[in-house]
């Protein structure tokens, strides 16, 4: 099988995001990342659905991990009868897409989609974890290649020469971006919020960037206004961990108020993702509050004072309205966010 992967960045690597062998699943910990190539070894369904949900991995990560994970759940029912395998498997997905409530509806899908693979194996007297692992690197291929067509359209988008700010880390459609831009010979400069507490873009898109070849510079949270005042930024993009299709998009928290300093300065909008049916209104998004401890400390290091009932507030993500969106990039074309209806009834790419 030719895989979709070839020319991406190590990050990027099937393997270097979450791969199943030999009864345990490794993933790729992005809070060590690049300081530490570290990985998780999880032994069980459960100890993936933790690594997830403890941020292991994170962005397009849990979509690997997650089915990854229903291939060692497989091999964990394997001794049971075939009813009881399923049953079990139905069960293991309903724990992995638990991992995160925000992104739940897509760990439902990427989980479910295992089930019927491990009843065709278990049909045809074959290995189910092996089977669902196969399938994993299927679905990734697909969802590569989609990516792609995404990146294309993105690097039309820039100038030959411009200046692209990006906001936490938009994996595959960040790689899929950044590839094509170097195969047409587009010299774009990327300015990248470090997106606290965990960093995101510091270290993962930064890093993505420069292994890439690209000239990048690294912004605290506060600086995006006045580095669009000042840096002749030409677009700002980022990915979507949930789009809905009324045209709301939710991403990592200061995504809206980048959004908002964009629309100030007249630099266009591109959110890079695909509508989710799941989601027909913003009203059945949840958004993920995390420990707010976090927000008291950098990288382990605390910064708020202790003892003095010092309190922390930490949303995973906010919501964006289409108002301040110039274009969902999606792999059909480039969509108004107040027509999405379209991404699901066109056959052919249409541009904004």
């Amino acid at each position: 099988m030719e895989r979709e992967d070839r020319g991406m960045p190590f990050i990027q690597q099937y393997e270097n995001i979450a791969w199943y062998e030999g009864a345990e699943v490794r993933i790729l910990d992005r809070r060590a990342y690049p300081a530490r190539v570290e990985f998780v070894t999880c032994k069980s369904h459960v100890e993936v659905m933790q690594a997830i949900r403890d941020m292991v991995t994170q962005s397009a990560g849990p979509y690997v991990a997650a089915p990854m994970g229903m291939a060692l759940s497989a091999w964990e029912c394997r001794n049971l009868g075939e009813k009881e395998q399923l049953e079990y498997l139905k069960e293991a997905a309903l724990c992995l897409q638990s991992a995160r409530p925000t992104t739940r509806e897509r760990l439902k899908l990427c989980t479910e989609a295992c089930i019927p693979v491990a009843e065709k194996a278990l049909r045809e007297g074959r290995r189910t974890d092996l089977a669902i692992r196969d399938s994993v690197v299927e679905s990734c291929n697909r969802r590569y290649s989609r990516m792609a067509r995404i990146g294309e359209e993105l690097c039309d988008l820039f100038p030959q020469s411009g200046t692209v700010m990006t906001q936490c880390y938009a994996d595959t459609a960040l790689g899929a971006m950044l590839r094509a831009c170097r195969q047409k010979g587009k010299k774009i400069r990327l300015f990248c919020p470090e997106t606290r507490p965990f960093l995101q873009g510091a270290r993962l898109t930064a890093t993505v960037c420069a292994e890439m070849g690209f000239e990048t510079t690294v912004i605290t949270d506060n600086m995006p206004s006045f580095v669009m005042a000042n840096e002749h930024v030409d677009i700002f993009t980022c990915a979507a961990d949930a789009i809905t299709c009324d045209g709301y998009v939710f991403n990592k928290v200061g995504t809206s108020q980048i959004a908002i300093c964009a629309k100030h300065y007249g630099v266009p909008v591109y959110v890079s993702g695909a509508p989710d049916k799941g989601h027909p209104t913003r009203d059945t998004v949840k958004i993920e509050m995390r420990n707010p401890e976090e927000t008291l400390e950098a990288m382990g290091v605390r910064t708020a004072a202790r003892d003095m009932g010092i309190k922390g507030y930490y949303p995973a993500f906010d919501m964006t309205p289409p108002q301040l969106i110039t274009g969902i990039v999606t792999d059909r074309g480039i969509f108004s966010p107040m027509e999405l209806d379209r991404y699901f009834i066109d056959s052919f790419q249409l541009l904004v």
